[in-house]
């Protein structure tokens, strides 16, 4: 027993130490717990920090994405937004009374400028005609001098000519002068083209039906709409497809000026940023004016066209604030997709969108019923294709890019937006073209191939290019014959000599010696110059020399006068190519261009007066300021009694002489002129002058093989159809 108690008691002792265990394993317990806790803390504190710290990495960069998209928004939108090209202009036609001007000549002015004829004249951009009277709505534009705002006159006629032009504030004034016609834009590159439309001029149904369709609540967001953007991602989530778009103006704006067009978040995000930074930095207006200067609108070949105003040119030929309702529409139904509702290739699909934001326009009563009806009946409209393409001749566009290279400073050519006006005459462009095309293919049709043409028509008054034709084929852009063409002028010089030497004291009836004569050059050669028609006449006078263009007398009067002072004629006439003294320069061995050969006889048919040919009248900035002006020097070079004596000879050139075809070819008219023909009938020149202008003519082959064409069979029936024009305008 006491044996067994003796082990009880240790078993005791074992359960005691094990009734102890338990207290200190519950301490672990308690600091598990504890340590938990700490890591969730640990951890909140992590995902707070990481939070906070990326919040200020977003601002920061959000921060610095401000300040970078708000310097790139202002050197856009505060400075050139664009590049824009130069538009060139053709004269202003200036109604004066008691002109003359035949009142048929007016109203095809009125329709080349696209001016709508209506019957009862009610805003700028029309006229209307009556028995004895045109009455014109002239628009508003930007002269060199001075602004002329739109001003309603009436113009007077009296046996179709000309009498007198009132306005609603005088009864009588003196002339007016309505808008040039646009002949060209010159474009640094070929991608973009657009004219710039300041806000003030846009028409308000133009913007109201714009934001109608496009931005509704334009006025009252601040550049993004949210509300825009769920309702569009509802209906295209309902669609399963994209069938509106939450953008707004300003996003689309900032889009187009700033992004590219990948569909991305970050590209949405960007433009969403930027369309809030532009609504805070800049007017609602100044926003609009952007975007309807910036739109994309059509594609013109390999150029974009840009802007409401440049796209109203290209559909309807007119400015926008001339469109009527449809054409309004059309407009702004265009921008919705300009591929596909191009009005040219899309027709019905164009039609159909015009006539729903018709409808729109009626349902918010920006017109009433009647427009309506009458807006909806109408067709599309749209002007001819390619008349953007082909308004200017590549001729004179040429001579034009000449003259800005060697007249105007390198800082005024490369500003922007230049506005460049010119002397060429739209008439007397068509009519030349007209002339040389046709007299051309008449020629060849006489058994002649491969022949081609040049004129220049020039101002006798202010020596300035009306008109300038390349070739028969009027459009084409390659070889410049009117300025590149250099070629033998033949007895076109004739006339420099015997206005030298009447400058120096000859008289027409001085007496010339027409014998065969036999002359020598420093190398032992024998040159012995013959008439044309290989005959002798022993004497002639000064006057007849001229008049049957005889080369023997000319021959003498010029070794007689002296061949250098015949030179420093040429070169005082404006002349530039080197010249040597030889006796054949005096029957015209001296190689020129058309446009050099108009330079040559400017001074005899300006009383003796030298001025340089020019086409460039002045150079404006597209805000009116004058940056280049022509310069009006001249110098006296000959007597006026000595150009006097060679007119009167050269008008006899024409009524007795080498030129006298032209008396049953354009019977009534006076000229005086002269022929030139050069060896083996290569090349055929005509100079022919009335009151008002000179015509210069060439007809030849680029191959410069015989024409078979005297200058009295060839370039002078050129001259003459250009004449028979100018006549019936």
């Amino acid at each position: 027993m006491p044996k067994t108690n003796k082990t009880a008691k240790p078993a005791a002792k074992k359960r005691a130490v094990v009734k102890t265990k338990p207290a200190p394993e519950s301490k672990p317990k308690t600091n598990n717990g504890t340590n938990n806790n700490t890591f969730k803390q640990s951890l909140l504190r992590a995902v707070w920090s990481f939070f906070l710290k990326g919040a200020c990495a977003f601002i920061a960069l959000m921060f610095i994405a401000g300040i970078y998209f708000d310097r790139k928004i202002e050197r856009k939108l505060d400075g050139s937004t664009w590049t824009l090209p130069a538009q060139v202009y053709a004269r202003p036609l200036i109604l004066k009374n008691n002109s003359g001007l035949s009142k048929q000549a007016l109203i095809t002015e009125l329709k080349l400028l696209n001016y709508r004829p209506v019957e009862n004249v009610q805003a700028s951009g029309q006229f209307a005609v009556n028995d004895r009277q045109v009455v014109i709505y002239k628009r508003a534009f930007n002269f060199p001098d001075k602004y002329e705002s739109a001003e309603k006159i009436v113009v007077n006629f009296s046996a179709e000519q000309l009498t007198s032009i009132a306005s609603s504030e005088e009864s009588n004034i003196g002339s007016v002068r309505l808008d040039p016609l646009l002949l060209e834009r010159l474009r640094s590159d070929n991608v973009e083209d657009r004219v710039f439309i300041p806000f003030e001029q846009i028409p308000d149904l133009f913007i109201n039906t714009l934001l109608l369709m496009e931005d509704r609540n334009f006025y009252h967001h601040q550049g993004i709409s949210p509300l825009a953007i769920i309702r569009a991602f509802i209906v295209n989530f309902k669609a399963g497809q994209t069938l509106q778009g939450g953008s707004t103006l300003t996003q689309q704006l900032a889009k187009n000026l700033f992004l590219s067009q990948e569909r991305s978040l970050w590209r949405k995000f960007q433009e969403a940023y930027i369309a809030v930074l532009i609504d805070y930095k800049y007017s609602k207006d100044k926003i609009l004016e952007a975007y309807v200067n910036e739109v994309y609108l059509a594609q013109n070949g390999n150029t974009g066209i840009y802007g409401i105003e440049l796209a109203s040119d290209y559909y309807f030929a007119r400015p926008i604030n001339e469109l009527r309702i449809e054409q309004i529409a059309l407009l702004v139904a265009i921008i919705k997709g300009p591929s596909y509702y191009n009005p040219y290739r899309n027709p019905r699909r164009a039609l159909a969108r015009r006539d729903l934001v018709l409808r729109k326009m009626l349902e918010n009563h920006l017109i009433n019923s009647r427009d309506y009806q009458y807006a909806v009946r109408g067709e599309l409209n749209l002007s001819a294709r390619e008349e953007l393409n082909q308004r200017a001749n590549p001729a004179f566009v040429s001579l034009l890019h000449r003259e800005l290279q060697t007249k105007v400073a390198k800082n005024v050519r490369k500003s922007n937006g230049l506005v460049i006006f010119t002397s060429i005459d739209p008439f007397v462009q068509k009519n030349a073209e007209l002339a040389v095309a046709q007299g051309v293919n008449r020629l060849e049709k006489k058994g002649r191939s491969g022949l081609q043409g040049a004129m220049v028509v020039s101002d006798r008054e202010f020596a300035e290019v009306l008109a300038l034709v390349a070739g028969k084929d009027v459009k084409f852009s390659g070889f410049n014959r009117a300025l590149d063409a250099k070629r033998p002028i033949g007895s076109l010089v004739k006339p420099v000599v015997y206005l030298t030497a009447l400058d120096a004291g000859f008289d027409l009836s001085d007496r010339l010696s027409d014998n065969e004569i036999v002359l020598k050059n420093s190398s032992g050669q024998r040159w012995r110059p013959k008439n044309y028609d290989r005959q002798f006449r022993g004497e002639v006078s000064l006057e007849d020399a001229l008049v049957y263009s005889l080369n023997i007398p000319t021959v003498n009067l010029g070794m007689q006068v002296g061949l250098n002072k015949v030179i420093n004629s040429l070169y005082q006439m404006g002349v530039r190519e080197n010249i040597k003294a030889y006796p054949s320069l005096v029957l015209g061995s001296v190689a020129l261009s058309p446009l050099q050969v108009a330079q040559m006889y400017q001074p005899i048919t300006m009383s003796g007066i030298y001025r340089p040919l020019t086409m460039i009248r002045s150079i404006t900035s597209p805000d009116g300021q004058l940056l280049y002006q022509r310069s009006m020097h001249q110098d006296k070079i000959f007597s006026e009694e000595a150009v006097l004596k060679l007119t009167n000879t050269l008008h006899k050139v024409t009524t007795e002489g080498t030129a006298r075809s032209l008396t049953w070819r354009n019977k009534g008219q006076y000229f005086s002129g002269k022929t030139g023909t050069t060896n083996n009938l290569n090349d055929s020149w005509f100079v022919g002058f009335d009151i008002e202008q000179v015509v210069t003519t060439w007809v030849g082959r680029d191959d410069n093989k015989s024409s078979q064409l005297t200058g009295s069979s060839g370039a002078l029936v050129l001259f003459s159809d250009y004449m028979k024009h100018k006549k019936g305008y």
